[in-house]
This record gives structure tokens, C-alpha cells and sequence, in this order.
């Protein structure tokens, strides 16, 4: 059962049904139409290929969930088109780092953890180690519902977050693209937007990484 409060604060609950009827009474666009595509450094995914954590799956017989391993220039090329396109962006990141969550703010330098220990913390300014030591993971699900453009280049991020209009600006954050080059992982988007040589990637049989890999946070929660 679904229920839901509307723009209008009008309650709506939608009776039983099976994810079958769900699925097709809310989803319009076909789901196997979406690529899921990841920004993952390491040496153990290469860009350009695709990849999968063991044991991630919940359905039997159902497919295997399976990333495309992208450069962060892609990924954000891709999701900067689509917003112009007038598509909200599906996205997947860690969340916890650089936030500040009552003023509805991500960026980079937003704190200055080395001024005020006064070493340095090469592990925090490295996306790569930080995956490698479990000091980062995606770890929340948000969209994108805009972006600032200056010069053809990003410069910050409309977030829409679900943490209630009581957080940033009435549940709308900010996040400064220099975040995004950190603390962004994944974005899902139409195969269309993709380029002849990804779209042949998703064809290719994927590196199974183990299951206790980063990667595979935030399909477990």
C-alpha cells in the first residue's frame, strides 16, 4: 500500500497491489532504457567497462545490477545535458562529507580540517583512497533538478533531497560542482545520452568485485 501528501497537502493512499501493477500504473519511461553509470577511480573497474558487486541482486532470477564505469567529466557532461533537456537526474553519492545540513550546502572546501588540526589529511583530498581504505561510499539517493552554467562549465547544483522541507531551503540544497568532482558516484541515465562506444560497454561481461565492496552500498540499503 502507497500513500502519499500531495503539493496540496491532500492525503492519497493507493490500495494493495503487486510491484507488477505498481510499475505499471507510475512508470512510464521502460527501466531497461536507463544506464547506471558510476564514477569509480580505481584500478579495479577501468572506465570504460562495466562491473558488479557478488550477491548484490535481491530477486531470483531477475538481472544482475550492473555499472558502467565512467570519467567524472562524462558523468557530469551527461547529467548537465539532460537537465538542459528539461530530465531531473537520478544520483548517488556520499552524502555525510563537506554538508552543511540546516544551510542546505555542499562544497569541497567548506571546512578546513587541516587549519584546524594543523596536519595534513592527504586521505580525505584523495576520492581513490578513501574507496580503497572504506572511508567513503554512496550512501544516499538524491535528483538533480538544475544547474548553474557559466562558460559551458558547471558551477553548482540544484539539489532536491528527501529529508523534509525543514532542511536546506524548504529540502532544496546547493551543491558547488567542486563536490561533485569528490563525492559523486552515480547517476542513471537514458541510454540515448550516452555515447556509441558506452552504449557497446554495456554489452560487455562485467567485473564482479567482492560483496563487501563500496560500490554496492547504497543498492543494499
Amino acid at each position: 500500500m502507497w500513500q502519499w501528501n500531495d503539493k496540496d497537502r491532500a492525503f492519497h493512499r493507493d490500495p494493495e497491489s503487486t510491484p507488477l501493477e505498481f510499475a505499471a500504473r507510475y512508470v512510464e519511461r521502460p527501466l531497461d532504457e536507463l544506464a547506471c553509470l558510476v564514477n569509480d577511480p580505481r584500478s579495479t573497474s577501468p572506465y570504460g567497462r562495466t562491473f558488479t558487486v557478488q550477491y548484490l541482486g535481491n530477486v531470483v532470477g531477475g538481472g544482475i545490477v550492473k555499472y558502467l564505469n565512467v570519467p567524472i567529466a562524462v558523468m557530469k557532461d551527461i547529467a548537465m545535458r539532460m537537465i538542459r533537456d528539461g530530465r531531473p537526474v537520478w544520483f548517488g553519492c556520499d552524502v555525510s562529507k563537506h554538508m552543511d545540513r540546516a544551510g542546505g550546502l555542499w562544497d569541497r572546501s567548506l571546512y578546513e580540517y587541516e587549519k584546524v588540526y594543523g596536519c595534513p589529511f592527504g586521505l580525505e583530498s584523495d576520492k581513490e583512497a578513501r574507496l580503497l581504505y572504506g572511508h567513503s561510499a554512496m550512501n544516499h539517493a538524491m535528483l538533480f533538478t538544475g544547474v548553474d552554467i557559466m562558460d559551458g562549465k558547471a558551477r553548482r547544483w540544484r539539489v532536491e533531497n528527501s529529508w523534509g522541507d525543514e532542511n536546506g531551503r524548504k529540502g532544496f540544497y546547493a551543491m558547488n560542482d567542486n563536490w561533485f568532482d569528490e563525492h559523486m558516484f552515480e547517476i542513471a541515465a537514458p541510454r540515448d545520452y550516452l555515447s556509441p562506444e558506452l552504449t557497446r560497454a554495456l554489452d560487455l561481461e562485467p567485473v564482479v568485485l567482492p560483496p563487501w565492496d563500496p560500490m554496492g552500498s547504497l543498492a543494499r540499503g
